[in-house]
């Protein structure tokens, strides 16, 4: 089994890295055929998504997130080429996000 871990910190507030978790999660669902759900709570989130071989969570917090995978034996062999697509989604939803916080701020 590997596993993958990736943080991510930001300024964008609870609200917007939602935004930004749903979407990574909608991305997820569509691209990747995963299940996910999400639990909010008063100061982070987390959404879990599962498919056969990777499951695992993101937390979602006003100024970080931390993302805990785990793929499983036949996955595993491409754990880094799925840790770079995840870090790349991550990334290009969070820069999007961040550029719709400054044009409203």
């Amino acid at each position: 089994m590997s596993d993958i871990r990736i943080r991510r910190e930001h300024d964008l507030g609870l609200d917007v890295a939602r935004a930004v978790a749903d979407d990574w999660a909608e991305q997820c669902r569509t691209q990747f055929d995963m299940q996910c759900s999400v639990r909010r709570g008063e100061s982070s989130d987390t959404v879990e998504f599962r498919r056969s071989g990777v499951n695992g969570r993101l937390i979602v917090a006003a100024d970080h997130f931390d993302l805990d995978a785990k793929l499983g034996f036949l996955l595993g062999a491409f754990s880094k080429t799925i840790e770079r697509e995840i870090r790349s989604n991550l990334d290009q939803q969070l820069a999007r996000h961040a550029g719709d916080a400054k044009k409203r701020g």
